[in-house]
């Protein structure tokens, strides 16, 4: 039998990306390939691209870039070239960085082996090809290799968005969006679980919208109540939610779901009017208001989380100090500021009146410094309470990382367990004792508790 082929993937961009990348995973390992973390030891290197940003395109191209370096100097024959910049650029991206054997668009992420094993591999001199247009239909994401850790994963639910905000390439590039049928979700989460999951995290560019293509749509308030009876799941949290169609009964389910945690993640973006309407979001800054002060009435203890873009053009000093007053005054638990990038294709990207760098660096830096001096007085009020958490690794130097229900996987701080016998995955309940700049520091109320089925 000749060896198998050898593959390193190296997965670029956000979660719902990473979902691609361990379905490609899959695929590749049921046909026999050998996956390696090691590049220089591969027969074939996988990029799987963001598109989204500038910044995202700039470090897609310098991850393709290496990978090429290492087909000339070493080990490796093919490199293929899969998801968002790939879709965005098409055969465009053959010219950016030559020496590419294959290129994959987000809409034949099946494609994957196909586009790994074929032809004879650096002996072909035209690159393969699979790009084809949107389908009207979500892939399904079924036996994932997962790059997580065992007890936490994603689960997409919906593919594409059509909120066509002015500053975002997302529908261009992923499509209108469609959803998975509520069995389909609900059959993934089981096979998570199995697998060992005990946190799962809802994502989709706009989960508050999932089920409205359907006939008799269930909605995001329904799949919640069934997800919450998955038997083995701990925490259920919800991502990515768009302001002007959070329910009410969205509201409630996440209150009254025992197993889904009170956080809600929802970008934002501004606060003042004027801009809100030229980034075409849909809400006002009074609806806005009703909305977050709503969700703290109804979901006590609820965690809120949002990002923000700093100089949009033609953001004026007013309309940001706007923004700045509205962030200190609501004294969100997370946030997260971007820069305004120019997408030439995006609406957003022909107005006139773009900011200089220089002004957005320094509304950025304005912004999380406030943001500072909030999360640590909200962790400040954290020390003395008792709570449970999530152990995320192994104890290093005499601490575990792990996280409390309001800490989203990657994205927020992390709360460390000091002289605590765990492992990841375990549920432990601490008593907080102290802040380490915006991460939070405990001992151990009980031992690790078991996992519920």
């Amino acid at each position: 039998m000749p060896d198998p082929t050898t593959v390193a993937f190296v997965s670029l961009g956000c979660a719902k990306n990473l979902v691609d990348s361990e379905k490609m995973l899959g695929q590749l390992a049921e046909s026999g390939c050998a996956i390696t973390g090691d590049e220089s030891d591969a027969d074939v290197i996988v990029v799987n691209t963001c598109g989204f940003l500038d910044a995202a395109r700039a470090e897609a191209v310098d991850c393709i870039t290496d990978a090429v370096e290492l087909k000339r100097t070493g080990r490796c024959k093919r490199v293929v070239v899969a998801g968002c910049l790939v879709q965005r650029d098409k055969t465009a991206l053959l010219d950016t960085v030559e020496g590419i054997d294959a290129i994959v668009g987000v809409n034949n992420r099946d494609d994957i082996v196909r586009a790994v094993l074929r032809g004879n591999l650096n002996l072909e001199r035209t690159a393969d090809v699979f790009l084809s247009d949107y389908h009207p239909f979500v892939q399904l994401d079924f036996a994932r290799l997962r790059l997580t850790p065992q007890h936490y994963a994603y689960l997409r639910i919906s593919e594409g968005c059509n909120q066509k905000c002015t500053f975002c390439t997302i529908p261009a590039i992923r499509g209108p969006m469609h959803c998975k049928p509520p069995e389909v979700v609900l059959a993934e989460a089981r096979e998570l679980v199995s697998d060992g999951a005990v946190e799962i995290s809802l994502i989709g560019q706009d989960t508050t919208s999932y089920g409205e293509e359907f006939a008799n749509p269930a909605g995001l308030a329904e799949l919640l109540r069934s997800l919450n009876g998955v038997d083995g799941l701990q925490w259920l949290r919800l991502m990515y939610v768009y302001p002007s169609i959070l329910t009410d009964a969205m509201i409630d389910a996440v209150a009254e779901c025992d197993r889904v945690v009170k956080y809600i993640d929802i970008p934002l973006q501004h606060i003042n009017d004027r801009i809100l309407k030229s980034m075409h979001r849909r809400v006002t800054r009074a609806e806005t208001e009703a909305l977050l002060e709503r969700l703290r009435e109804r979901i006590p203890g609820v965690h809120i989380r949002t990002t923000l873009i700093a100089g949009f053009p033609g953001e004026t000093d007013a309309e940001f100090d706007e923004l700045v007053d509205f962030v200190r005054g609501f004294r969100f638990d997370a946030l997260g500021v971007f820069p305004y990038s120019l997408e030439p294709e995006t609406p957003a990207g022909r107005m006139g009146d773009q900011i200089p760098d220089g002004v957005k660096a320094e509304r950025i830096d304005a912004l999380m410094t406030l943001q500072q001096e909030i999360a640590f007085s909200l962790a400040d009020q954290m020390i003395g309470s008792t709570f449970r958490v999530l152990v995320d690794d192994d104890p290093h130097d005499g601490f575990a990382p792990a996280r409390h229900a309001g800490q989203a996987p990657l994205v927020d701080s992390l709360t460390y367990i000091e002289d605590a016998n765990v492992e990841p995955g375990d549920f432990v309940d601490i008593r907080c004792t102290r802040r380490d700049d915006y991460d939070l520091v405990g001992s151990p109320t009980s031992v690790p508790l078991p996992v519920c089925s």
